[in-house]
């Protein structure tokens, strides 16, 4: 190992009381640099040769402890050092990136800076949506400490559980609820571990677990659909908007509400609709049916290239977009529950409720699972597999019957 640690005094560093700071020397592939113990002596009173303050100072009330806690933070960065020796990573460092691996282990960063500073990224990003659930969290996490200080290194499986515990003795919180706050704690402690603010070892999350209760049923049958679509409803009907959202939304294989507050004119192009997810940057393109055209033409008549197709975003900054997009989803969710009334449907209808509908529906029709994930936009087929975890026991039988057959 071509590193070194040891005590030193800097006397190149003359103080105001004519001391001088009590320094950790770090040597690593043959440069050297000094890494801060906040303590000074005076040069008479430093030991060179034991690195260590003479019995003679009179400034402390005990020498020993002052030496004993100089060779703990020795002791620190020394454990640190070896730590990246065994992992294999010491020998791909500078001297600098060394030195604030040490620096940074021994203070602890803020969990709530660091999240915040996170979230701050994410907006110049915009990734807005990201950004205020990490926000949020912090937000929820503060409450929860009282506005104290949150270290990497408290946030741990303890401090997991005991959060766990007061989030759900409030009444109406909910343990999927608490499942969201979860993931994103362990997406910005993720984001520490990769920006070297906290070793991996101390993942709380090795053993906490993330539970989530089976949420309900979000798809309805196709006659429901249909209903839906016969809706008679006036232009200037108070949920014509609303009906063309969710039948939009279905036809064009679950689009989000997100991505159709979005879309643009200029979006459609030689009979598809061609856009990139907000959620997961995947490119679409779709083709536009004779239904959909139907909905598209009243939204896009006398618009031009750059105009977005549906009337969601009001405001000109994209930031002030999004808050467009989610004050109208809460007005679309409220409007899509008089929708259900009218239409005699009992299950919930929301936003997700199209999304669903058209994967379980697809999924009926015998669409290969991995075609239906790829429609959907999703990275993982298990993501999917929850999409459609909660099938009409009916079908089920078909299934079973048909496995039976041999």
């Amino acid at each position: 190992m071509q590193t070194s640690l040891s005590l030193s005094l800097d006397t190149r560093r003359k103080r105001k009381d004519n001391s001088f700071p009590i320094i950790i020397r770090l040597g690593h592939f043959q440069k050297t640099t000094s890494i801060a113990t906040g303590q000074s002596v005076e040069k008479m009173y430093w030991d060179d040769s034991k690195k260590q303050v003479k019995r003679s100072y009179k400034g402390v009330k005990s020498v020993n402890f002052l030496n004993n806690l100089l060779l703990t933070e020795l002791a620190k960065a020394q454990e640190i050092v070896n730590r990246l020796h065994y992992k294999g990573e010491l020998d791909f460092l500078s001297v600098k990136q060394l030195k604030d691996k040490i620096v940074r282990k021994t203070k602890y960063d803020s969990f709530y800076v660091y999240g915040l500073n996170q979230a701050k990224e994410l907006r110049v990003a915009q990734r807005f949506g990201t950004a205020r659930n990490y926000e949020g969290v912090i937000s929820i996490l503060k409450v929860f400490t009282k506005q104290k200080d949150l270290k990497f290194n408290e946030l741990n499986h303890d401090f997991l559980k005991r959060f766990e515990r007061f989030h759900l003795s409030k009444p109406g919180n909910s343990q999927n609820g608490l499942a969201s706050y979860m993931r994103t704690i362990k997406a910005i402690y993720n984001k520490g571990i990769k920006d070297d603010i906290i070793e991996r070892e101390y993942y709380p999350f090795y053993k906490y677990q993330i539970r989530t209760n089976p949420t309900e049923k979000r798809a309805i049958k196709v006659r429901y659909i249909k209903r839906i679509l016969e809706l008679d409803l006036s232009k200037e009907h108070s949920l014509f908007h609303y009906r063309n959202y969710f039948l939009l939304s279905y036809m064009t294989m679950g689009m989000s509400f997100i991505d159709m507050a979005f879309l643009r004119k200029e979006n459609i192009v030689d009979g598809r609709i061609k856009f990139q997810r907000k959620k997961t940057s995947k490119m679409y393109d779709i083709k536009v049916t004779e239904q959909m055209q139907e909905i598209l033409k009243f939204y896009t008549t006398k618009k031009k290239r750059k105009d977005f197709i549906l009337p969601i975003l009001k405001r000109d900054s994209l930031e002030l977009q999004y808050k467009d997009a989610q004050w109208a989803l809460k007005n679309y969710n409220k409007g899509l529950k008089k929708i259900a009334e009218l239409c005699k449907i009992e299950e919930r209808l929301t936003s997700y409720v199209s999304r669903h509908s058209f994967a379980t529906h697809a999924l009926f029709k015998n669409i290969p699972l991995p075609a239906i994930s790829s429609m959907l936009g999703h990275s993982k087929l298990s993501t999917t597999q929850i999409y459609l975890k909660s099938l009409p026991s009916n079908v089920l039988d078909t299934y079973q019957e048909e496995m039976n057959v041999l």
